[in-house]
């Protein structure tokens, strides 16, 4: 009896193995540094500096293009160089930032976790301590303090005053003549 997985080709159940290299290499890039670079990067379009130096630079192109002289000019209304400009800004720095984003949500997720683990270890640590003071609050309880024991002891020393002192109802004892 055939059997039916097999083909010319081999069983359809595994996977074919690659026969040719690709026509096209895959740029090799370090990832950690490119990260770096986007958070540096977002960090910077999120300062003041950034905002003020694109502001001088759309002034300075407005301006530019609108008082020079028209053969200076590269750009006349309705000012489709720099929109593209602007344009293709913000098409590099979005996935930039959520670049920078997703790194910085990886390592809040790691400090977070972390985190929990703290928390989770000193828990047990109260819970331990708790149990401890406790246990030492029952033997505590079980053992005589100094009070108690002074308490007893003026308690027992005026019992044995009493004993030793002859009451009032109680004759003297006799003394004997001396022979």
């Amino acid at each position: 009896m055939a059997d039916s997985t097999r083909t010319a080709g081999g069983r359809l159940d595994t996977p074919r193995e690659a026969r040719r290299r690709p026509l096209v290499r895959r740029p090799a890039y370090n990832a950690d540094a490119f990260g770096v670079f986007a958070e540096q990067f977002a960090r910077f379009m999120g300062t003041a500096r950034f905002l003020i130096y694109m502001t001088a630079f759309v002034a300075i192109w407005l301006g530019w293009n609108l008082l020079a002289p028209r053969d200076l000019r590269f750009d006349d209304y309705p000012f489709i160089f720099l929109t593209l400009m602007l344009s293709l800004q913000a098409s590099y720095a979005a996935p930039l930032i959520l670049l920078a984003q997703n790194r910085q949500e990886a390592r809040d997720r790691v400090i977070a976790e972390s985190d929990r683990q703290a928390d989770a270890r000193a828990h047990a640590d109260m819970e331990f301590l708790a149990r401890e003071v406790a246990s030492l609050r029952m033997s505590v309880g079980e053992v005589a303090t100094r009070d108690f024991l002074r308490s007893e002891l003026r308690s027992l020393l005026a019992d044995l005053e009493e004993l030793n002192r002859p009451g009032e109802d109680e004759p003297e004892p006799a003394t004997r003549p001396v022979q």
